[in-house]
């Protein structure tokens, strides 16, 4: 009896040796916010967060599939919806003011990454049982996005890549690299809540329709050209306390920054299942691709 308890202990334990939690599916909500031309205080451009409005921090959502390749690196696939927005109206630069220009984005991102884990504790409280756990990393990758700037305009969101108020068509599916830090805590081997801080440099400068100067020639009809310079909509009390910035934003002249791509910066929560699976020695061993290997037999032929 004793031999058989022995013997069943310690196949259980060959089972949990390679029975491993390589998978976590899950999703996400958090806030976002953007870096780009419109945003900031006095200054005309500032680096990395300092030009960012908390006023118009918006919403992110999105769910994700998580593998643990190595110990210390797991694979991400993410797909996130986001949305960005900014005014000139909340600058206090008297330029960007007086441009007046407002937008909104509905961004669409499908990212890869890779996370590394710099730090990392197997049991959380000491309770040697080792089911709960934390383990914080850095991260970076690959992302394609879909982006698709609106201007609030005569009392209606206007897509403005139609226009082509600055003589350019962008391009609505741009590539960009996320990186960043996070961290999460398993409990119970399965439940999984997570943290994570990721900054999106993209390699567009439309992200907010501004980037380049004013087009030199104005356009044809009276509702594009309104839509392009939008200094007028003002209160004339503005317009008379600094004629200098009205005049400044006119054909041709300055409307944004083409030197600095724009970026997105967003922080959320996550909530992930783990799933159980085998190690990879556990299926060559004792399992094929459709299931448990067949047991060959041997033929024997008959002699006579």
């Amino acid at each position: 009896m004793k031999k058989a308890l022995y013997l069943f202990f310690l196949v259980f334990s060959l089972q949990q040796a390679n029975a491993q939690w390589l998978w976590d599916f899950g999703g996400s909500i958090g806030a976002t916010n953007y870096l780009g031309d419109i945003g900031g205080k006095e200054k005309t451009r500032r680096d990395f967060v300092a030009d960012m409005k908390l006023s118009k921090t918006r919403w992110n959502g999105g769910a994700f599939a998580r593998y643990k390749w190595r110990p210390n690196i797991s694979l991400k696939a993410a797909f996130d919806y986001m949305r960005i927005e900014g005014d000139d109206k909340l600058s206090t630069n008297v330029g960007r003011r007086f441009r007046n220009m407002n937008f909104k984005n509905d961004i669409f991102a499908l990212s890869t990454t890779a996370q590394f884990f710099f730090y990392t504790n197997p049991d959380l409280g000491n309770t040697y049982r080792y089911r709960n756990s934390f383990r914080a990393y850095v991260f970076g990758g690959v992302a394609g996005f879909y982006t698709n700037p609106k201007s609030r305009y005569q009392g209606e969101w206007v897509k403005m890549r139609e226009y082509f108020v600055e003589g350019y068509e962008y391009k609505k599916i741009v590539l960009g690299l996320p990186m960043g830090v996070g961290f999460y805590f398993t409990f119970n081997k399965r439940n999984r809540y997570g943290f994570e801080f990721n900054y999106l440099k993209t390699f567009t400068d439309y992200l907010d329709d501004i980037s380049g100067n004013y087009p030199t020639t104005p356009p044809t009809d009276a509702y594009t050209q309104g839509l392009t310079i939008r200094t007028p909509e003002l209160p004339q009390a503005d317009i008379d306390a600094d004629a200098g910035a009205f005049k400044s934003h006119t054909w041709g002249a300055k409307r944004g920054d083409p030197t600095h791509k724009d970026a997105i910066v967003y922080m959320n929560l996550s909530y992930s299942r783990v799933i159980r699976g085998k190690s990879s020695f556990y299926r060559s061993k004792y399992k094929s691709f459709f299931g448990k290997k067949k047991r060959r037999v041997r033929k024997i032929r008959a002699k006579f």
